[in-house]
């Protein structure tokens, strides 16, 4: 028997979006279009400059590739659907379609956590423990990292899923929401939730207040190292610390009001979930390629030698 029959008589969702005006809806196409693209382009210039560019075969620029790759899947994971939504008078996604949905994004979303960190951990070996730094950042490391940050997000959306994808839903299926939005979902079951609305603003809201605890308290210790001591080798760690905090802070701020505060205003929530799913990874290639000097010449140097090799052919 199908899962969904067994479950479920609700097949579909409706997402009311953004605005109901048709030419709102048609500014926001265009907007979220440009955004998107913006993303595809700007994330894969960063990942494609670190795979190719020897210079730039380090620690801090391997966990950089892989925040991009994180933050090109977690807007893909629903951005393309919303698009093509702005241009449709009735905005449908399938229960299926909405079940994995809401798993990559958890996935991806959670990964990105668990990096963060692992680009705290960086940024603490090369700015407190320069000497050790290469020592300590070996090659299994960080292999170690990439592996533990994508195994926190397999766990965070799977302990989260296996208890959704069970539930019943027989009567409403629409949602103020632009995507499927777990907590919005979980309310729309014909049996009682209390319990997984807890378990998902638990899981969700003090894994994102976790991390960002974790990480403030590991940047405040940087900052008290450096003020304590003059380190001249440190001044590019140094320099990349201030982007790293405003990319955390952009991250985990809406991350920490959807899911440890659920279920309140929706406007609020549109605002917030905008800004977490489609804003942040649309700003964290800005911020590490216009303050990063490396980053920028080595996409000057992967352009020439894409035009000269163009030009030669």
């Amino acid at each position: 028997m199908d899962l969904l029959n067994n479950t479920s008589s609700v097949s579909e969702f409706i997402l009311l979006g953004l605005s109901s005006s048709q030419e709102i809806q048609i500014l926001f196409f265009a907007i979220f279009f440009l955004i998107y693209v913006a993303i595809i382009v700007g994330n894969l210039l960063i990942v494609i400059s670190v795979i190719f560019d020897n210079h730039l075969h380090s620690p801090m620029y391997f966990f950089l590739a892989n925040l991009s790759f994180f933050d090109l899947c977690l807007s893909s994971a629903a951005t393309p659907k919303v698009i093509s939504d702005f241009l449709r008078k009735r905005k449908t996604i399938s229960w299926w379609g909405c079940m994995t949905q809401m798993f990559f994004m958890h996935f991806f979303g959670g990964g990105e956590m668990s990096l963060l960190i692992a680009m705290a951990i960086d940024r603490y070996a090369a700015i407190c423990r320069p000497l050790h730094y290469k020592t300590i950042m070996s090659h299994k490391v960080l292999t170690g990292l990439l592996l533990l940050s994508w195994a926190v997000g397999l766990m965070h959306t799977t302990s989260q899923m296996v208890f959704t994808v069970g539930l019943p839903f027989c009567g409403p299926n629409v949602m103020d929401s632009f995507f499927c939005d777990l907590p919005l979902v979980i309310k729309l079951a014909c049996t009682e939730t209390y319990t997984l609305q807890l378990l998902v603003a638990m899981n969700s809201g003090l894994l994102s207040l976790g991390c960002f605890l974790l990480l403030l308290m590991s940047y405040i210790l940087m900052l008290v190292t450096i003020r304590q001591h003059s380190f001249s080798a440190s001044s590019k760690a140094l320099s990349t610390l201030s982007a790293h905090i405003t990319v955390v802070t952009l991250f985990f701020g809406p991350a920490i009001f959807i899911y440890a505060f659920p279920f309140n205003s929706y406007s609020v929530d549109k605002f917030f979930s905008i800004f977490y799913s489609i804003i942040t990874p649309f700003l964290n290639p800005i911020i590490y390629t216009l303050r990063n000097q490396e980053m920028k010449a080595a996409m000057k140097r992967l352009s020439r030698q894409h035009m000269v090799s163009w030009l030669t052919h």
